[in-house]
């Protein structure tokens, strides 16, 4: 295995779509060190195990909203829309590609996915203490929950604006 494949690395291959935290196929054939075709091409011949749940196509606005937040290029590019493959999906590859990179490759994956799922706990677990904090104390400590929610909140997503010329409409 020639390069160093890091937890940082991994984890900024793991997105959010549907609600799932999710792989593309293009990230893990580069993990695996084989084309995005040959990686797609396994996963074809083996369809069964991968159901929807573990693997699906993403639509047209989805690599849309991929592009935007990742920074990517329109120019170029692949003809077909990409697959993400969410943790077990991931796993089932291990089954698909046999060979010693992707045993070491999916190892490192599973940890990430199990580390980011810890983290979400915590996080979970100190909305809840703060909860039970502010049910406990009076009014005094108000301001303090107040800001300590707003900090635990998720942050808006605010929609970027367009950028390019906009002809005038008459």
């Amino acid at each position: 295995m020639g390069e160093l494949i890091t937890i940082e690395k991994i984890e900024s291959k793991i997105f959010q779509i549907r609600g799932r935290r999710v792989m593309l196929d293009e990230d893990l054939a580069m993990l695996y060190g084989v084309p995005t075709k040959q990686l797609i091409r396994q996963v074809q011949r083996n369809i069964k195990r991968f159901p929807d749940d573990f693997m699906f196509l993403l639509t047209r606005q989805e690599v849309m909203n991929l592009r935007c937040q990742i920074g990517t290029s329109s120019w170029g590019g692949r003809r077909y829309l990409p697959h993400a493959f969410t943790e077990e999906g991931v796993a089932m590859l291990s089954s698909v590609l046999n060979s010693e990179r992707a045993i070491v490759v999916n190892i490192h994956i599973m940890r990430v996915f199990v580390r980011l799922r810890r983290t979400g706990l915590t996080y979970v677990g100190l909305k809840r203490k703060i909860s039970e904090m502010e049910k406990k104390y009076d009014s005094q400590f108000r301001v303090v929950f107040e800001t300590l929610k707003k900090l635990l909140a998720p942050a808006p997503v605010k929609p970027k604006p367009q950028i390019g010329f906009k002809p005038d409409s008459d």
